[in-house]
């Protein structure tokens, strides 16, 4: 067999709709310049609110408050709830990433979801009452590791070394796909084959090449 013994996909932007998509809309709705929320992001940086909700440190509703205080910093006005009502809406999961995720299992390669979320109101159920990311893909992965459950975030070295450790493989067995840069540099570092999905057709070409098997046809 191949020498990757298992695969490891971010959920927002890989396995689901891109959560960047529904940002970028909300921008440009509110007038506001282009990546203007990301950059507050970056701005408040650890502390800020929203690496603080991926953390699992703050629920989504202590969330709103401060990440419209991290984004008024910036001099930028949002409704939190709002656009996190959006993101929720919007997530919905990609049927040909669910095919590739049967055809990797059915190989004998173990699957894996890291995902950076946040602590849904109640158990099982998001915001909006729907069924929480886990509990409607749960089922397809050997392995779900969640940021606001091990209070470990991406690009955190520590949560990919994680989920190697869960999966059972070393790293240099794992391909990882994310749809952010700066999070597949520590995979990388780690000895993790990486993938950039901007392209979801072509992101599973390249790796049906890395594992020698067809997942787009």
């Amino acid at each position: 067999m191949n020498a990757i013994a298992a695969v490891v996909f971010d959920i927002g932007g890989v396995v689901q709709d891109s959560p960047l998509h529904v940002i970028a809309r909300y921008e440009r709705e509110r007038g506001l310049e282009a990546n203007a929320i990301n950059r507050a992001v970056v701005a408040a940086g650890e502390r800020g609110a929203w690496a603080r909700l991926e953390r699992g440190e703050l629920t989504i509703q202590t969330f709103y408050a401060l990440f419209e205080a991290d984004c008024s910093a910036q001099g930028i006005a949002i409704d939190a709830r709002r656009l996190m009502t959006r993101i929720a809406e919007a997530s919905v999961p990609r049927p040909r990433m669910l095919e590739a995720i049967r055809r990797i299992r059915a190989g004998g390669r173990k699957v894996a979801a890291l995902t950076n979320n946040w602590v849904a109101d109640a158990p099982g159920r998001g915001p909006l009452g729907e069924a929480t990311t886990r509990a409607r893909l749960g089922p397809h992965f050997d392995v779900f590791v969640e940021s606001a459950v091990v209070s470990l975030r991406k690009p955190d070295p520590r949560i990919y070394a994680l989920v190697c450790e869960r999966l059972g493989v070393e790293p240099a067995r794992v391909a990882f796909l994310d749809d952010i840069g700066r999070n597949l540099k520590p995979a990388r570092a780690l000895g993790m084959a990486t993938i950039k999905v901007d392209d979801p057709d072509r992101a599973l070409r390249e790796l049906g090449a890395l594992l020698e098997l067809d997942l787009v046809s």
